[in-house]
This record gives structure tokens, C-alpha cells and sequence, in this order.
């Protein structure tokens, strides 16, 4: 699945993260990219086994990772690039729509679904739907299935101190509806991934994980 260079690329990404190193490196960088869109193939040929909507897509898998270089208003601290990839399996589109992905970074993998970097409209959209069916979300936490696969219910990349404008605390979706982005996640050792048939647990973690894309669709 990930291929042993892929993480030693990441590794030394994350201690080099400038662009006169990535320049040097670009023979590693484009073979991390052909692994990233060979692990995008895999995702997409098994979708039909944890969620035909992804099955019947027909997304190209070159588009269904994110880039290395971090655009300014989505980068976090002073790094230049991502020394973590996610490599998705959607319906729609990455940044827009709710969907499944296998993060990709040494000693920080894991798999489940998300919309982690939703631009403005989609962001509100997921706000939306989070007022209008708050025992929705919650029947799906508290699934045993979704529970046993995801112990830490939903997770976010971003949180804000206060709630976003126009919504109240007093709502039942309050504690999400401060997340800029969520969605659930497995923890994976790095070891898992460099085997091929860690796809049957990536389909296992994605099925279980298919009533909440259910959700946000």
C-alpha cells in the first residue's frame, strides 16, 4: 500500500519543509505522488465493497490527494508544505463534499471520513444540516459499530473559541457546530499501511464510517 520511500520522503520533508530542499528532491516527490495515486486506484476499485455512490463516481485519482505545497490561508505554522497527505475516496469533491480518506504521515496515520478544509459555502452547508438533525448525529454516535471503530466520536483540525455567527449555544450541535471542519478517525501504525492487504481494514473502517458520510450528504 504506502511504499517504504513514501514515508522516508515525508519524514525528510518534514525536516527539511523549504523549497530549495523540495527542488532537489523532486525524483522523490514525484515517485510519492505515483504512490499517492496508486493507493487513490486501490481506494476507488474496492469503493463498490463500503459505498457504491464512490464506486460509481468515476473521480480520477490524481485528483484524490492533497498537494504537498500549502496554499496561505490553509497552512498551519510556517511550513511551506504538508509532510502529511490525505488521499481520498469521494463521491464529489475533497474540499466540498463529506467523504473518505487515509492520512498519510509518519507516526501520525489513521483512516476514517471527514471534510476537514471546507471553504465557506460547504462549511455552512455542514453547519446547516448539523441544526436541522441533531438526532441524526446522534444516533450515528452512538451506533456501536461507529463507536467501536471511532472511540473518540468526531474530531476536528480547527476549533473556534466561540460560536460561529448566527448560531447559538443553546443548540444541541453546539460543540460541532464550532468545528471548522470535521469528521471520525482510526489510528493506524505506520507498519499496517506498508502491507497491501491493510485494504480489508480501510474497507471495514470506511463501511463503518458510511452512515455519517450518509449524513452530510
Amino acid at each position: 500500500m504506502v511504499e517504504p520511500e513514501t514515508f522516508t520522503f515525508l519524514a525528510d520533508l518534514a525536516m527539511n519543509n523549504r523549497k530549495a530542499w523540495m527542488d532537489a528532491n523532486r525524483d522523490a516527490r514525484d515517485d510519492a505522488m505515483r504512490n499517492f495515486t496508486g493507493i487513490a486506484t486501490t481506494l476507488y476499485d474496492y469503493a463498490d465493497r463500503f459505498d457504491p455512490f464512490v464506486a460509481e463516481a468515476g473521480i480520477k485519482p490524481k485528483q484524490s490527494y492533497t498537494k504537498f505545497f500549502q496554499e496561505p490561508r490553509d497552512r498551519v505554522g510556517r511550513d511551506l508544505y504538508r509532510a502529511g497527505v490525505d488521499v481520498f475516496a469521494n463521491a464529489g469533491h475533497p474540499s466540498e463534499d463529506f467523504g473518505y480518506y487515509l492520512h498519510i504521515e509518519p507516526g501520525n496515520c489513521y483512516a476514517g471520513a471527514a471534510l476537514f478544509q471546507p471553504s465557506k459555502e460547504p462549511l455552512a452547508r455542514l453547519r446547516q444540516r448539523l441544526v436541522d438533525d441533531p438526532d441524526g448525529l446522534k444516533d450515528i454516535l452512538v451506533d456501536p459499530e461507529f463507536k467501536a471503530a471511532f472511540p473518540d466520536g468526531l474530531v476536528t483540525r480547527k476549533a473556534l473559541g466561540t460560536m460561529p455567527d448566527g448560531f447559538e449555544s443553546s443548540d444541541p450541535a453546539a460543540p460541532y457546530l464550532k468545528m471548522v471542519g470535521l469528521g471520525c478517525r482510526q489510528d493506524l501504525p505506520d507498519a499496517l499501511l506498508l502491507d497491501d492487504e491493510v485494504i480489508d481494514l480501510l474497507i471495514d473502517i470506511f463501511r463503518a464510517a458510511s452512515q455519517l458520510v450518509r449524513y452530510f450528504d
